[in-house]
């Protein structure tokens, strides 16, 4: 019988993609093997290290939302877990309604104490001498003024601040977002988190946010289940480095069971050419060129363009506290000639869009309308390497010569060329470009200031990355958001971000964000490369798998 089922590879949030199954019943497939170029160290992708890890690429069908990210980087509608209406009037508010049927595979009904967990993780509203949540973003979840809900309901009243009516509203409360609330509560020794979160009980909710920070960290080899309750069609059976990540389907379930019963997830550090050869993996999504997989006879395999932007994220402390030390760095890095090189490995440049060339703006996508004129900012500038201007840029900072050192998650082929190109070209302007990479390398390196530049996508992130919105590129350019790593913090720049998740004029767009690339250029907390290619490899016989 000719093998066929489908996949759907779903970009999921920050930096995600997801794995579903189904198939006819004839043909079902009893498991699926699925690896990607990320570690998976955390069941909680909200976090500074979660959003960093492969928690949103493995977990979208295990923690699942209100919302998924489609192929076109657009929040879609989850009906499984419930409806959510818009309320009429004057400031935004949204009416969140759960399946009656939901619940956790541990048997506790889903409610609305999952809601305001999330909103009290992520709004940064929760803090003392700092934000008790270590949040990755508080994107939406900031502009909430309160949220309604009666503990254990199905049903919450989510009402915005006057004015912050949040763009991207469909996102939240998505797959990923939604961590199981009583859980939290039992950790933190409370009959439910919503009292304390509505109490302002700093007491209590210290101890659930120390949970929520920390309790969800994964150990190969030392997974406590019971910790990991699902709310989608996959549960997590088990973990060790020998077996991989096991997700097998959820018996407590309400929608459409999936067909295939259990999918293997291998993360970065597995040898993906012997697990090719051995017949474990099915589906594979790597950064291109990131590693040599051997063989792939029986496979198809596919390079495009992502929504992600390969990007250097600078600290603004340390070697690089000066802007103008900034400016020198990006002024000798050869950003075309590393696009041409490394930015469309196997295809085409499209005339515009992603990987059609450079990418001039950190705050709009490349298949925008308006990123042709924002994009325009910066004009002839940081194209070429331009020792020159690295000199002159380099003495106004004060200094004679300068080490950067660039951190990545690595093994990464790809981007270990890319350090190196750095090297050779900067070399000759007095800045030395070393490889900080390693395996178990995560962005708040640059916060600790064991590097000077994170080589990554959106918000230094390893992975897949971005969105339609570039919601996770804009916040991780504001003051005090967990995603900026590189401790950047101009006013203005702030008041730009908040302004644009509000705003869908494309005038008053184009406007905002013209000027804040004019101040972006000139800071250089970030220099934006190129639309990261991505490469899936699928075995034939598969059908439906989109990037």
């Amino acid at each position: 019988m000719e093998r066929r089922w489908s996949a759907a590879l779903l970009a999921a949030g920050l930096a995600a993609a997801s794995l579903t199954a189904c198939s006819a019943s004839e043909d079902k497939v009893p498991s699926i093997g699925y690896s990607f170029d990320n570690v998976v160290n955390n069941y909680n992708a909200r976090t500074v290290d979660g959003a960093a890890s492969g928690a949103r690429q493995a977990f979208t069908r295990v923690q699942v939302g209100f919302s998924y990210l489609g192929p076109d980087g657009d929040a879609l509608s989850d009906n499984d877990i419930g409806t959510v209406a818009v309320v009429p009037g004057d400031v935004l508010t949204l009416q969140y309604t759960i399946a009656p049927a939901a619940k956790y595979s541990d048997g506790a009904p889903m409610a609305c104490d999952d809601l305001v967990l999330a909103w009290a993780a992520n709004s940064g509203r929760f803090a003392t001498d700092r934000p008790l949540f270590d949040a990755a973003s508080t994107a939406g979840y900031s502009d909430i003024a309160s949220i309604d809900c009666v503990p254990g309901s199905k049903d919450a009243t989510v009402v915005f601040a006057p004015g912050r009516s949040y763009q991207n509203w469909r996102a939240l409360f998505g797959a990923t977002d939604l961590l199981p609330a009583h859980v939290a509560a039992r950790a933190a020794g409370v009959p439910n988190v919503v009292d304390p979160i509505v109490a302002g009980d700093d007491g209590v909710v210290s101890r659930i946010a120390d949970f929520w920070n920390t309790g969800w960290t994964l150990t190969p080899g030392s997974v406590d289940t019971s910790l990991l309750p699902s709310a989608g069609p996959y549960r997590v059976d088990s973990y060790t480095p020998e077996d991989g990540l096991v997700l097998v389907a959820n018996d407590a379930w309400w929608g459409i069971p999936p067909e295939t019963q259990r999918v293997v997830i291998w993360p970065k550090g597995t040898d993906v050419p012997a697990k090719i050869a051995d017949g474990s993996l099915d589906v594979i999504d790597q950064g291109a060129g990131a590693i040599d997989l051997g063989s792939t006879e029986g496979f198809e395999t596919v390079t495009e363009p992502s929504r992600g932007v390969e990007q250097l994220t600078f600290a603004t402390q340390g070697a690089l506290a000066e802007a103008s030390a900034r400016r020198a760095v990006a002024a000798c890095i050869p950003r075309t000639d590393l696009f041409d090189t490394l930015g469309h490995p196997g295809f085409e440049a499209p005339p515009a869009g992603p990987s059609s060339s450079v990418v001039d703006s950190r705050l709009m996508q490349p298949d925008t309308l308006v990123y042709p004129s924002v994009a325009a900012t910066v004009g002839d500038r940081y194209q070429r390497s331009d020792l020159d201007r690295a000199g002159k840029e380099l003495a106004a900072s004060g200094n004679s010569a300068l080490t950067v050192r660039v951190g990545y998650l690595a093994p990464d082929a790809r981007r270990s060329q890319l350090v190196s190109r750095m090297a050779t070209d900067c070399a000759a302007a007095g800045i030395t470009v070393e490889d900080a990479s390693s395996p178990e390398f995560t962005p708040s390196a640059l916060r600790a200031g064991t590097v000077d530049a994170v080589l990554g996508g959106a918000g230094s992130l390893p992975g897949p990355t971005g969105s339609a919105s570039s919601v996770v590129a804009r916040y991780s350019l504001r003051t005090g958001i967990g995603l900026n790593v590189g401790g950047y913090s101009n006013g203005r720049i702030d008041s730009i971000v908040d302004q644009l998740a509000v705003t869908d004029d494309p005038e008053r767009v184009l406007a905002l964000a013209t000027e804040g690339e004019n101040i972006l250029w000139n800071d250089m907390p970030s220099l934006p490369l190129y639309s990261e290619p991505r490469t899936t490899v699928v075995s034939d016989g598969m059908q439906d798998v989109v990037a």
